[in-house]
C-alpha cells in the first residue's frame, strides 16, 4: 500500500537504490545524503528502492546549478532545507484538505481506511497536473512580490539587502484564551477554528500590501514596509470579532525599527518588542512602541496614547502607546 501511495504521488516507479541514484547522478554520496536530510526526508536503507527518475532528474538538475558561479553546496542545501519546510506544511494541509473534502463528499466517518485514501489518491492523480501548475504560478507571483519589496529596499537609506538588514514595521496577533478555549473543542472545532483567525489575518495583512512571515495556531507575524499600513493591519484583525461574532478575540502589538531578514524569516529588537506588546495588550486593543507611534505622529487617521511603563521580559522598562482610531 505504501509503495503504490508513493508511485502514484511521485509518478513514477520506485526504480534505484541510494547508491544507484548518487552513482548515476555524479554527485558524492555525503552531499546527496545532505540534501536529501535538509528535504526533511528520512534516509531510506541503502539497499531499499526508494528514488524515482524524478529524484534523479532533479539531482542531475542540481549538479547542473553547481557548476554556476553564484552558486555553491551552502545555497543549494539551504534552499533544499527551505523547500523542505515550506512543502512540508503545503503538502500536510492539502492532505488534511483533500481527505476532509473526501469524507464529507462520500459519506466517510472516522479516521482515514485504505479505501478514503484509494479514493483520494486517484482524485489527486487525476487533478494533480492542475495543481502543479497553480503551485509554480502561485510561486512565481510570490517571487515577484518579493522582488519588488527587494527593489522598494534598495532605494532607502535604511537598507542593507546584502546583510538582510530593513527597517520594518512588524507585528504579532494572538488569540485571547487559546488555550482555555481549545480545551473546548474537538479536533474538527479546533481545526475550523484555527483557519478562521489564520485566513482572516492573512486576507488583511494581504490587501494591505504587508506579508505574513508565519502563523503558529493562535498567533500571526506579520511585516510591512509602511507604518501606516501595519497600523492598519493591526486595528482591523483586532476590530474583526466586533464584526463577526465567531471570530475570536485577538489582541495585537506592534513594533517600528531594523530587522534581519533570513530564509523568510524576521529577527532582531522590533520583533521580540512587537511580541512582548501582544502579551500585555487587553483583548481588543492594539499597543505600539515608540518608534512605531513616531512613524504615526503626521497621521490624522489615528490616535496614539501613552500607557503607563511596563517591564518587559528581556527588553526592561517600556512605555507601549494604545493604538486607536481617531474617531474611535
Amino acid at each position: 500500500m505504501s509503495q503504490d501511495i508513493e508511485e502514484t504521488l511521485l509518478g513514477s516507479p520506485l526504480r534505484y537504490t541510494r547508491d544507484e541514484i548518487e552513482e548515476r547522478a555524479g554527485m558524492d554520496p555525503e552531499y546527496a545524503r545532505r540534501i536529501w536530510q535538509a528535504l526533511g526526508l528520512p534516509a531510506p536503507p541503502d539497499d531499499e528502492r526508494a528514488f524515482t527518475d524524478g529524484d534523479l532528474a532533479a539531482l542531475l538538475e542540481i549538479r547542473e546549478l553547481l557548476t554556476e558561479e553564484v552558486v555553491d553546496e551552502e545555497m543549494v542545501l539551504q534552499l533544499a532545507r527551505g523547500v523542505g519546510q515550506t512543502m512540508g506544511r503545503l503538502a500536510s494541509w492539502l492532505g488534511d484538505v483533500w481527505l476532509r473534502s473526501l469524507s464529507e463528499r462520500n459519506a466517510f466517518d472516522g479516521p482515514a481506511t485504505p479505501e478514503t485514501v484509494r479514493a483520494a489518491l486517484k482524485a489527486t492523480s487525476d487533478l494533480q497536473p492542475a495543481f502543479e501548475r497553480l503551485l509554480v504560478h502561485g510561486w512565481r507571483r510570490q517571487l515577484a512580490a518579493a522582488g519588488l519589496r527587494a527593489a522598494a529596499g534598495t532605494i532607502s537609506e535604511t537598507a542593507d539587502l546584502a546583510a538582510g538588514v530593513a527597517h520594518q514595521s512588524v507585528g504579532f496577533a494572538d488569540v485571547v484564551s487559546f488555550t482555555r478555549m481549545s480545551r473546548r473543542m474537538d479536533g474538527d472545532e479546533l481545526a475550523v477554528f484555527v483557519e478562521r483567525f489564520e485566513a482572516t489575518a492573512t486576507e488583511v495583512v494581504a490587501e494591505l500590501g504587508g506579508r505574513i512571515v508565519k502563523t503558529l495556531g493562535d498567533e500571526v507575524l506579520f511585516v510591512s514596509g509602511d507604518a501606516a499600513a501595519a497600523a492598519e493591519i493591526g486595528l482591523r484583525i483586532a476590530e474583526r470579532c466586533e464584526e463577526d461574532p465567531d471570530f475570536p478575540r485577538v489582541r495585537v502589538g506592534l513594533a517600528h525599527g531594523e530587522i534581519i531578514m533570513r530564509h523568510g524569516d524576521v529577527f532582531g529588537t522590533p520583533v521580540n518588542l512587537a511580541a512582548r506588546l501582544t502579551a500585555v495588550a487587553r483583548p481588543g486593543s492594539v499597543l505600539v512602541d515608540k518608534a512605531l507611534a513616531a512613524e504615526l505622529a503626521d497621521a490624522r487617521d489615528y490616535d496614539v496614547s501613552p500607557l503607563r511603563p511596563r517591564i518587559l521580559q528581556g527588553l526592561g522598562r517600556v512605555r507601549p502607546r494604545l493604538l486607536r482610531r481617531a474617531d474611535a
